[in-house]
């Protein structure tokens, strides 16, 4: 698939996706969101050879910058528009309707916006040091809600409700989303996707299948009480033992070898 919004790259076991606008601080216009993103993914998600998934932004200014409002205003998508701006409940949905792999987002600057839901989203978020993290939604008349309800399964809800009602007077520092666990780890800018790379190596070293099944049942438990979370985790682990790696890796352990992963 070719792409004009985003750059698609492999190296071994791992993609980076990079949202590619910085003339216009990697904002979603309509062709990253109802074509580009949705399809990138799904190539990813069908290379068996891909184990790991970094998301970036072009540049050192911003990694996203929200929704294209301009973009959708002209495209007539907001604004009476039953569709909205989305095609889907999300512009993230497909990192979690059925992609099963590990998705490290390395927000490389500003985000804002839509650009929180790779936030929200991502498996594993850094954030190089001069990252900044702010909402305008109500400011421009429109409903923050679909990035504050992924947010507030991650961090504090009084923190994302202040986000919502300052509505960019003010901005979180990388700081401040560390303390509040939005994200689990500083960069210096520099090193930002050196880092983010060398986890990623690491992640794909790993049982892609045994990772797949602890990942759906982390953020399934989400929507679900306790019990039913457990019983349905309880449902991932019965699965997997009937797994080739779920036998392989405790065999490799005690023979001292590297384990060798089945790889659908």
């Amino acid at each position: 698939m070719a792409y004009d919004d985003l750059r698609y790259e492999q190296d071994g076991p791992v993609v980076t996706i990079t949202l590619d606008r910085p003339e216009r601080m990697n904002a979603l216009n309509q062709n990253l969101l109802k074509k580009e993103l949705p399809g990138a993914f799904r190539s990813a998600g069908e290379d068996p050879s891909v184990r790991v998934v970094i998301v970036t932004g072009s540049g050192e200014k911003a990694f996203c910058a929200g929704a294209d409002v301009k973009d959708t205003v002209d495209s007539g998508t907001i604004g009476g528009s039953k569709e909205g701006p989305y095609y889907r409940g999300s512009p993230t949905d497909f990192l979690h309707e059925g992609f099963d792999k590990p998705v490290i987002v390395a927000v490389n600057g500003v985000c804002l916006g839509a650009g929180l839901h790779f936030v929200a989203d991502g498996d594993l978020i850094l954030a190089a040091d001069h990252a900044t993290f702010f909402d305008t939604h109500v400011r421009i008349g429109q409903v923050f809600a679909l990035e504050t309800i992924g947010l507030i399964r991650k961090m504090p809800f009084g923190e994302v409700m202040r986000m919502m009602l300052l509505s960019g007077t003010e901005r979180m520092s990388v700081e401040r989303a560390l303390q509040l666990g939005m994200i689990s780890e500083i960069v210096p800018r520099a090193r930002l996707l050196e880092r983010a790379g060398e986890l990623a190596r690491t992640i794909a070293e790993f049982s892609p299948a045994t990772i797949a099944a602890s990942k759906r049942a982390m953020w399934q438990s989400l929507d679900r009480g306790l019990f039913d979370a457990l019983e349905r985790g309880w449902r991932e682990i019965y699965s997997h033992w009937s797994h080739p790696d779920s036998t392989e890796g405790p065999r490799a352990f005690a023979e001292k070898r590297p384990p060798r992963w089945k790889v659908d």
